[in-house]
């Protein structure tokens, strides 16, 4: 895809994010935590309900708050780390909850259901997805998706607004350090009207060798925390943290169940359980949670999200071993996602899978592309992929899989549509502008067959418009 022309000035983003704040019904501000010190670490300032968004829009800045340094001799270090093979996936606090951690969100927020109550009303939910989205160098890339996510609340058309978002991994670089939390995401999204959620990556649970720092620490504090607070990490900005029971865990919302993972902390492969080091409590977790669903007999969809992609063409390898234990737990209790979404390749790919074994289709979607940087699927000198191209022939042992699209020169995310018959998954990029709602790429999923098909489009007003101008002329004539 080529470079697009970029974003609108920042007093037309400004406008834009005053009207998505005071439209989107979830939408919760504190007139006061704006100009609130931010309280100490140990002291996290409760509130009630959760807050999203900022009382007032503010422009974007072009320096961050905190210097980032370079990490480079900490790199060469856990290079040579993987070289004697020293690195090894990092256990992690088990979830509240149980066997199947689980999170509504009606909770997210904060027990109001009106806004579920509409969703389901109107028919469908949307929400957003991306990754990779923390940026070491400056705040512009990030705020090039930021905004255009932010723009999304804009619409005629209530059903369209998003709901909320699911970040896809490394949230913070490079170690998921809390002092950057306020330049990496809280002021990034400072805007945002809605509820955001987290994979964690593995640079959000990765610990530097230089550093004397506990596993996930930052994370945890401000996506898993057991109430509603604002953490001395949001530099006085005024988003709650996130109330999510642990690194994995079921999100239930209208139309839609999300299975987050935590693919851990190696750079390759994606790690979700082993004997030796983080154990099995993932894969326990994953067949309690298809489990009900086949008790419950749920007909909306399913996903699986995590941060390392079971498909990549990137430079990140394939998370073999992680998709064969989901695979085998799909097949002993015969429950499918209905797509798997990841981000880590600092790119879009979008991938459909075919199984032998019935002939439905899996779109695996990989969405990296946040704001972190950009990572070309092919080397210099080399030409670029043609796509469609398959990836992986079928065989007695395989299904056959096919890269369909991707976008290695744009930042982008993903917008999700789900209502009670189809999923459909769009792509777009940053670089379009924030007046740009066409995709640059989509895919959907019919819930009942599981096969690819053609998105069943909404009633927006149009047929009705051309209706009455067609009376009317009908009218002059007569």
């Amino acid at each position: 895809m080529a470079n697009k022309a970029k974003s609108k000035s920042t007093a037309t983003r400004l406008r834009r994010r005053k009207s998505a704040a005071a439209t989107h019904p979830t939408a919760l501000s504190d007139s006061t935590a704006a100009t609130d010190t931010a309280p100490g670490p140990s002291a996290p300032r409760a509130l009630d309900q959760p807050v999203f968004s900022q009382p007032e829009p503010t422009p974007d800045p072009t320096v961050f708050r905190v210097r980032h340094p370079s990490d480079q001799d900490v790199y060469k270090e856990i290079d040579k780390l993987n070289a004697e093979h020293k690195l090894f996936p990092l256990p992690f606090p088990a979830p509240r909850g149980g066997t199947e951690p689980q999170l509504t969100f009606t909770q997210v927020l904060g027990g109001h259901t009106g806004s579920v109550k509409q969703i389901l009303k109107r028919g469908q939910i949307v929400f957003h997805a991306t990754g990779d989205c923390g940026n070491t160098k400056g705040p512009a890339t990030q705020n090039e998706v930021a905004d255009k996510m932010t723009a999304d609340f804009v619409e005629a058309a209530p059903k369209e607004v998003p709901q909320f978002m699911l970040m896809l991994g490394d949230v913070v670089y490079d170690f998921g350090e809390g002092r950057y939390y306020y330049d990496q995401f809280y002021e990034p999204y400072r805007d945002y009207p809605a509820p955001i959620l987290a994979c964690a990556g593995n640079h959000d649970g990765m610990v530097s060798p230089e550093a004397h720092a506990t596993s996930l620490a930052a994370y945890l504090r401000n996506f898993c925390a057991e109430r509603f607070v604002v953490t001395s990490d949001a530099g006085g900005l005024s988003r709650t943290a996130q109330i999510q029971p642990g690194v994995f865990f079921t999100f239930d919302a209208p139309f839609v169940r999300v299975l987050v993972l935590y693919s851990n902390t190696l750079e390759d492969p994606g790690v979700i359980a082993d004997s030796k080091h983080i154990g099995k409590t993932q894969l326990a977790f994953l067949e309690a949670a298809f489990e009900r669903v086949k008790a419950e007999k749920y007909q909306g969809a399913l996903l699986i999200a995590d941060h390392h992609p079971p498909y990549t063409v990137s430079r990140h390898g394939w998370s073999v071993e992680l998709l064969a234990q989901i695979d085998r737990i799909c097949e002993k209790t015969g429950v499918w996602p209905h797509a798997f979404l990841s981000g880590h390749a600092h790119n879009y790919q979008r991938f459909t899978r075919t199984r032998g074994a019935d002939g439905t289709q899996i779109p695996y979607v990989v969405c990296g592309n946040g704001g972190h940087g950009l990572a070309k699927l092919t080397k210099h000198g080399e030409p670029a992929l043609r796509v469609p191209q398959i990836l992986q022939k079928a065989s007695k042992n395989t299904d056959e899989v096919v890269l369909e699209n991707y976008d290695d020169v744009n930042f982008g995310y993903l917008r999700l549509v789900v209502n009670a018959k189809q999923l459909r998954i769009e792509y777009h990029s940053a670089s379009d502008g924030v007046n740009a709602k066409a995709p640059n790429d989509y895919v959907t999923i019919d819930l009942h067959s599981r096969m690819i098909g053609h998105f069943a489009a909404s009633d927006l007003g149009r047929p009705q418009a051309g209706a009455e101008i067609k009376a009317m002329l009908k009218k002059q004539k007569g």
